[in-house]
């Protein structure tokens, strides 16, 4: 019999898209490579026009691979590395510092025990700070849309930390170049029958003074995203 006090290692390739982030790129790399699960950092700079490209060409370490291409949205860079990533399992970071690296073992606890293969770190569970009203409204209106038309109970499927089999992921066969990769990922996954299971996280939340680039037209996106796939064959 199975003894699921066992735990069996895994290869996790962590998907870093970068546009202009050159405050804070360096720390949230420093802290991904620090974390003893994450077998390879792939950053992809999505053309950024500040400094993000210098400061990545000085950072070298042997789980880091950095690439850089013409600016096509946050999809088109996740889509990119990708293709690059070598682990069994991805899990997305944005590289805003909204999200800890620190989380990355509780994500990746419910796989290493065999329990279930694709986790979310929900911020609506774990210790956050206030978000933004509007967007705290956009991503409860988004969760309840996903929630009637898939049948499910997510709290939060706009979420950026998803760890999901990184065969899986390719063979959502995704399409989005924007923000709206987020609902893709979810509703394709969620269509097709898998089981999302979700743990807490922490979220430190930025303001647009900050350096937050996600607005009202990237919600409507998400909702015909949703719709969209709800009632076509992909």
């Amino acid at each position: 019999m199975y003894d699921r006090r066992m735990k069996r290692a895994i290869k996790l390739s962590v998907l870093v898209p970068i546009y202009n982030e050159e405050k804070t790129l360096k720390e949230v790399l420093q802290k991904l490579l620090s974390v003893s699960d994450v077998s390879e950092v792939i950053v992809v700079d999505d053309g950024s026009t500040d400094s993000t490209p210098e400061i990545l060409a000085k950072l070298k370490h042997k789980k880091l691979k950095t690439f850089r291409k013409e600016n096509g949205g946050k999809g088109s860079a996740l889509r990119f590395a990708l293709e690059h990533a070598t682990g069994e399992y991805v899990l997305i970071q944005d590289a805003d510092l909204e999200y800890d690296p620190e989380d990355i073992p509780g994500l990746l606890e419910p796989i290493k025990r065999g329990r279930v293969d694709i986790v979310y770190g929900s911020r609506f569970l774990g210790p956050h700070l206030n978000l933004l009203f509007w967007h705290r409204v956009g991503n409860s209106v988004l969760n309840f849309l996903v929630n009637i038309l898939y049948n499910t109970t997510l709290s939060d499927m706009e979420t950026c930390y998803k760890v999901v089999p990184t065969k899986l992921l390719r063979e959502l066969k995704l399409t989005s170049n924007a923000f709206d990769i987020e609902p893709e990922i979810t509703c394709k996954l969620l269509k097709r029958g898998h089981k999302i299971f979700e743990v807490p996280i922490s979220y430190i939340g930025r303001d647009f003074s900050e350096g937050k680039k996600i607005t009202w037209r990237d919600g409507v996106s998400a909702v015909r995203t949703i719709v969209q796939l709800r009632l076509t064959n992909q």
